[in-house]
C-alpha cells in the first residue's frame, strides 16, 4: 500500500509536535491487518502509532515550505479582532483551532492568547495551550526556514512586540457577560456599602449613639480564573 508519508520524514502532528516518521508497519487488530506510521515526538520524547488510514483525520501533515513559514511569522504582527473574553469559550475556540492544526491556525493562537497576556494574566488551561502552540510554532517554522529553534523564538517575540508598540486590535475589546457579571458584582458591593454607611449615619442622627458597621468580604470574581 502507498502511504503519504515515508520512513525519516518529518511531519507535524497538531496535538502532539514535530515528529519524525520512524517506522511504517503492520499490525492486527480483531482479525484485521493495519498499515501504521511510527512517529518520533522530539518535544516530548515519546513515539506514537497513528494507523495510516485515520493520518488526515487526525491532521497530520508535512513541513510547511519556507513561504507559508514566513507568512504564518508575517501573520503575528497583522491586525486581528478581538474574540471573546470569556476564557472557557475561547480556549474551546483556539484548541478547535490547534487540532485543524494549519500552520497559520498555529500562529493565529500564539497572536490571540499573546495579546490577551497583555490585558489579563491567562488561566492555566490556556497558558498550557499558548506554550503548546509557540513550540509548535517555532519547531516546524524552524525546520522550514532553515533556523535554530531560538531564532525562531526571538523572531515570534519581534512579530508579537516590536520595541515601542501596542497590542494591534481593530477595536476596543467589549466585555462578555462573565466579566460584565464581574464588574457589576463589584458595584453592587460598592453601592450597598455606601446605603449600609449612610443608614448608620441616619441612625446615628436620630439616637446620637455610636455605632460600628461588621466588616463584610467579597470573594474576588477573578479568583476562579
Amino acid at each position: 500500500m502507498e502511504t503519504k508519508f515515508s520512513v525519516d520524514q518529518k511531519v507535524v502532528y497538531p496535538s502532539q509536535g514535530v515528529g519524525r516518521v520512524t517506522e511504517i508497519f503492520e499490525k492486527s487488530f480483531k482479525d484485521k491487518t493495519m498499515l501504521y506510521y511510527k512517529i518520533y515526538i522530539e518535544a516530548s520524547d515519546m513515539i506514537v502509532m497513528v494507523p495510516v488510514e485515520k493520518a488526515d483525520d487526525l491532521g497530520i501533515r508535512q513541513i510547511v515550505s519556507a513561504e507559508e513559514a514566513q507568512e504564518a511569522l508575517n501573520l503575528l504582527s497583522d491586525d486581528f479582532e478581538p474574540i471573546t473574553s470569556d476564557w472557557k469559550l475561547r480556549y474551546q475556540m483556539n484548541l478547535d483551532l490547534l487540532k485543524k492544526g494549519t500552520v497559520k491556525d498555529i500562529a493565529t493562537i500564539v497572536r490571540c492568547l499573546y495579546n490577551r497576556s497583555k490585558v489579563k494574566e491567562l488561566p492555566i488551561l490556556e497558558r498550557k495551550l499558548y506554550d503548546s502552540a509557540k513550540k509548535l510554532l517555532e519547531d516546524e517554522v524552524a525546520l522550514a526556514l532553515g533556523k535554530t529553534d531560538k531564532e525562531i523564538s526571538d523572531e515570534i517575540h519581534t512579530k508579537l512586540e516590536p520595541p515601542g508598540s501596542t497590542p494591534k486590535i481593530k477595536h476596543p475589546v467589549i466585555l462578555d457577560d462573565d466579566e460584565d457579571d464581574d464588574l457589576m458584582n463589584d458595584l453592587d458591593g460598592s453601592d450597598k456599602r455606601k446605603d449600609s454607611d449612610d443608614d448608620d449615619d441616619d441612625s446615628e442622627d436620630s439616637k446620637g449613639s455610636d455605632g460600628m458597621d461588621a466588616e463584610e468580604d467579597f470573594d474576588d470574581d477573578d479568583s476562579d480564573f
